[in-house]
Formats: C-alpha cells, sequence, structure tokens
C-alpha cells in the first residue's frame, strides 16, 4: 500500500488554519509524528483517519485518488485516539468480540479474527480476563488489538506511549514495530526515544507546516555539528541558558551540570562535540529558539 497527501489544507469555519500545503508519501513501515501542540498533527491524523474533511489537496491510494471519507477507504485503516473508551466489564475478548461485530467482521469469522488479535499483541492469556483488571499498557495492548479486527493496512495512533511506565513503554515500541512490517503505521508522540529508533521516517511539523520528513539518521546528520556538552558552575550554567538552547541538564559527581547545548558555534572554551540524539533534533527544529523557529 502506498497513501500519497498531496498540498492538502485544513482551515476550520472560525478561520483557523489548521493544516497548509502538507504533502507526504507513506509506504510500510512506522512514521513517527513529531510536534508542539497545535503543530497540526491531530488534524492530519484526522483527515487520513477520514473524520475530518480537508478543505484543500487530494489523497492518493497506490496511484489512484480516494476520498479518506469514503467507506472503501475507511476499510482500509485503524485509528486509535489517545482516550480510546474501553468496557470495563466486558472481558478482552467479549470487547474485541463487539468491536469486531461493529466493524463488519462476517460472524463466521469474528471468532478468528479476535484471537488472531490477541495473539498479535501477546493477549492471549488474557482473553478472558476483565478490562477493569488490566494496567495501562494492556489497555493500550487492546487498543491495537482492535485496530487490528479488520486486517487494516494503515494504523493511525495518537499518543501510544501516554501514561505508560518504562517497561510498558518498551513493550509497546516492540510491538509497533512488528505489526508495521506489512503495514503502514503513522503515530503521534511526545515522547521522540519511544519510537525514533523502530521508525522508517521522522516527520516534523510547526505551525501547521510539515517542516522537515526524512529517516532518522538523516535528520541527525544535519545538526552533527551543532551538539556539544560541558561541565560548568551554577553560576556559568545560568549564562549559558541566557544565551544558547539547552538541551539537557544533569548534576555530576563532582557538584557540578553537565549542560546539553545546541550551537553552530563553540558555546564554551571547555565544551565538546557530541553525537546528536532525538531529543536534540525535535529542540533544534521545533523548539521556540530553535533555527526553525
Amino acid at each position: 500500500m502506498k497513501i500519497e497527501i498531496q498540498n492538502t489544507s485544513k482551515t476550520y469555519l472560525n478561520g483557523k488554519k489548521a493544516l497548509m500545503d502538507a504533502n507526504i508519501t507513506l509506504e510500510p513501515g512506522v512514521y513517527a509524528l513529531f510536534g508542539e501542540n497545535g503543530a497540526g498533527k491531530s488534524t492530519l491524523m484526522k483527515i487520513l483517519a477520514g473524520l475530518l474533511k480537508p478543505s484543500t489537496g487530494k489523497i492518493l491510494v497506490d496511484g489512484q485518488e480516494m476520498s479518506p471519507l469514503a467507506d472503501a477507504y475507511r476499510e482500509k485503516i485503524g485509528y486509535l485516539p489517545q482516550d480510546t473508551p474501553i468496557y470495563s466489564n466486558f472481558t478482552a475478548a467479549k470487547f474485541l468480540s463487539y468491536l469486531a461485530t461493529v466493524k463488519g467482521v462476517p460472524k463466521q469469522d469474528v471468532q478468528t479474527s479476535v484471537m488472531s488479535a490477541l495473539e498479535a499483541v501477546n493477549m492471549t492469556e488474557h482473553a478472558n480476563k476483565k478490562l477493569k483488571s488490566f494496567s495501562g499498557g494492556m489497555k493500550r495492548r487492546i487498543g491495537i488489538a482492535q485496530l487490528l479486527l479488520n486486517d487494516p493496512e494503515l494504523l493511525i495512533i495518537d499518543e501510544p506511549t501516554a501514561g505508560l511506565d518504562p517497561k510498558e513503554r518498551i513493550h509497546f515500541r516492540n510491538l509497533i514495530a512488528s505489526i508495521a512490517r506489512k503495514r503502514i503505521v503513522l503515530l503521534s508522540t511526545h515522547i521522540v526515544s519511544d519510537v525514533g529508533s523502530i521508525a522508517r521516517e521522522i516527520i516534523l511539523m510547526k505551525q501547521g507546516r510539515i517542516i522537515k520528513q526524512a529517516n532518522p539518521y538523516e535528520l541527525l546528520d544535519e545538526i552533527a555539528t551543532e551538539i556539544w556538552t560541558v561541565d560548568v558552575t551554577d553560576q556559568e550554567l545560568l549564562e549559558l541558558q541566557d544565551t544558547y538552547q539547552i538541551g539537557s541538564i544533569q548534576q555530576t559527581r563532582q557538584g557540578k551540570n553537565r549542560v546539553r547545548i545546541i550551537s553552530s558555534q563553540m558555546p564554551h572554551p571547555k565544551a565538546a562535540q557530541d553525537e546528536p540524539q532525538l531529543e536534540d533534533l525535535y529542540l533544534y527544529h521545533l523548539d521556540g529558539r530553535g533555527k526553525s523557529a
């Protein structure tokens, strides 16, 4: 499956331009959508999910134009919002059986679809347990399972790791990587480290526009000479914060501050260049003080 979003914009009735001239090509793999609140991520995802009609532009599926509101298009996608409603008194199997029926899965195939979806998210042994007993990570896995019931080719997931502990986030990342082998997975997150390592491409959005779309390593190479670290005193730290874009601050055993700085020039006589990370990429392009501001 190949999806092309061409010159797509969305202007709401109040005149707010939430999305402007978006152009994206999506093929099987994971695409990580990064951007601050209000950047247009949710609008883009809802258009792709068939929940919003774009003001301008078109969507091509395998080269043919298709309305995101058409049933033939919706059959190809699965959408998981950040807050997914569940029926707490249902067992996992009963909940998924209900949703399979709603999605139009033939009655004779419901049981097979449910068990296949549970197996895909490693939840088979919990099939007959009530959802109210599940942890946050388990509930998110059930959310993914319901997406798979009708075997969609495009999965759209909003903030998949929100509220999960570190261990659950690792499990979730591995799950996404496994189901993306033959599907397109577009997900939005503020925790860049959770998905950057499995993303085929990263899409950066700012103020309703897509400002970058490329392989993570290509994007990191672009800022390879912009990242510095240095150990400084509290007073030096204050001075650096007034002048430079600070990525992170850690306390050293010697009582100093190990500061990560984003700068095109050496920010301190003792600063050394460091390997760029995805968090640096996010700040460089999307933070108010970055070059893309």
